[in-house]
């Protein structure tokens, strides 16, 4: 038992971050868990194409998917810019678009440096977009779309797990791990395993039983922000600050600030959409 703890406190330090390297220059598992993020999803939304009532084409969804894509990255990459980071960007603005780093020789980081909130914006503006050139209702286009995103988004998170990046705060549990980037070499919280998990599997879950019984047109979306804000909020509590924000008031962290926003425009959407249509 005690190897076990040993190797699963451990386990980051033993993982290599990249899929090759040449001299300096590498590709990291990051950017490739983003590539099967968006597979699954587009997979699973073909799957309720074909099993439920919809009437979108397959030709509408591949056109979807590439501007959805685009609009996560340019959104997740900028809300990154905007929300955590702005002054350190304003001196260096070149690094907003250059997916490398140059500490410690040159490498391709892939997607590093990125915000679900503003990924989340990027494809909503993407959303908005694609409905109204192809007249679709925009409601019932996201209640579609939703179920199957918690679940490639966990991808994500196990790219940040590996590597080693997002970990939690310091901790005595057993199961708390040793992460290489971490330079006061502390037990933390595997926080990223954590948002996988409850964020990505637990969320999709959810969503996915219930699919088939949307009380209206935009409940799951409302579901969705309601849902993941709040699962976010907690467990935001045991993940380590941005060294450059830390927390707000001594309480609340960006990530908690960003998701109480989103608990709000959630309920906001769920009691609009409903009393509207009754």
């Amino acid at each position: 038992m005690n190897q076990f703890i040993h190797f699963w406190q451990h386990m980051p330090e033993y993982i290599k971050p990249y899929i090759f390297q040449i001299g300096q220059f590498q590709v990291r598992y990051y950017g490739l868990m983003y590539i099967v993020a968006f597979t699954v999803v587009y997979l699973l939304s073909r799957y309720r194409l074909k099993d439920e009532d919809f009437d979108y084409s397959k030709t509408d969804m591949e056109n979807y998917f590439v501007g959805a894509i685009l609009g996560l990255l340019i959104g997740a990459r900028l809300g990154y810019v905007l929300f955590y980071n702005l002054g350190y960007y304003i001196s260096n603005p070149l690094e907003i678009i250059l997916p490398f780093s140059f500490s410690g020789g040159f490498h391709f980081t892939g997607l590093a440096g990125m915000s679900y909130h503003g990924g989340l914006a990027g494809v909503l503006l993407a959303t908005g977009r694609f409905c109204r050139n192809h007249k679709i209702n925009f409601w019932r286009f996201v209640d579609f779309l939703i179920p199957p995103i918690p679940l490639g988004y966990t991808f994500g998170r196990i790219g940040n797990f590996i590597n080693g990046e997002l970990y939690g705060r310091a901790t005595t549990v057993p199961w708390g791990m040793y992460f290489p980037l971490d330079v006061t070499r502390q037990l933390r919280h595997p926080s990223q395993l954590y948002e996988a998990f409850f964020e990505g599997v637990f969320l999709f879950a959810i969503l996915w039983l219930i699919r088939k019984k949307s009380l209206f047109d935009g409940f799951l979306f409302s579901m969705y922000l309601i849902g993941y804000g709040t699962v976010r909020f907690f467990i935001e509590f045991v993940r380590e600050p941005d060294v450059q924000l830390g927390v707000f008031f001594g309480f609340v962290t960006m990530g908690q600030t960003l998701c109480l926003l989103m608990i709000a425009t959630g309920t906001g959407i769920f009691l609009v959409r409903k009393y509207r249509l009754h």
